[in-house]
C-alpha cells in the first residue's frame, strides 16, 4: 500500500469517526495474481458514503490515462474497468489525486468518478486545475483531512 492510499483511508475513517457516521475505508490486500479493482473501499450504511476510490500520487501537473493509469491482459483499460465495479457495486466512484510538485505544497482532490470518466473519453487528462473544481483534501498537521463529501 502506498502511503498516499494509506492516508487516504485514515482520512475517511477520521472522517467518520469525529462525525459520529458509522463508516469504514480500508484497503485489500493485493495478490500478486488477483484482480484488485480499487485501492480503497469504503463501507457505510449512509449511501452516500458507499464508495470506491482508485488513488493516483503522480509528480506532474497533468495526470494522463495513457501513462498513470493500464490496461489489464484482456486490453481493458482501468478507467474503464474500474466504472464497471463502479455500476456492478452500486458504489459512489472516485478518483484521489495528489499533485506532487517541487517546491510547493502537494495538493490533494477527490474527483467524482462521472468526471474522470468525461476526462477520459475525451482524451484530455485531469490538470490540476481540472482536479480543484472536486473536493479538497486539506493538508493540516502532516495529515488529510475530509471536510465534506458531495457526491
Amino acid at each position: 500500500m502506498s502511503d498516499f492510499e494509506r492516508e487516504v483511508v485514515q482520512c475517511f475513517n477520521r472522517f467518520f469517526e469525529a462525525r459520529h457516521i458509522r463508516g469504514f475505508a480500508y484497503r485489500l490486500k493485493q495478490h500478486k495474481f488477483s484482480t484488485q479493482y480499487v485501492d480503497v473501499l469504503v463501507d457505510c450504511i449512509n449511501p452516500s458514503f458507499y464508495c470506491a476510490v482508485e488513488c493516483k500520487s503522480i509528480m506532474d501537473k497533468k495526470l494522463y490515462f495513457s501513462q498513470h493509469f493500464h490496461s489489464d491482459k484482456n486490453n481493458v483499460h482501468q478507467v474503464d474497468a474500474i466504472a464497471d465495479f463502479i455500476s456492478k457495486t452500486g458504489r459512489a466512484g472516485y478518483l484521489a489525486v495528489e499533485f506532487r510538485t517541487s517546491g510547493k505544497p502537494n495538493e490533494a482532490y477527490l474527483i467524482p468518478w462521472k468526471i474522470v470518466m468525461e476526462h477520459f473519453r475525451e482524451n484530455k487528462g485531469i490538470t490540476v486545475d481540472d482536479a480543484r473544481g472536486g473536493t479538497l483534501l486539506v493538508r493540516s498537521h502532516g495529515k488529510y483531512v475530509l471536510e465534506t463529501l458531495n457526491p
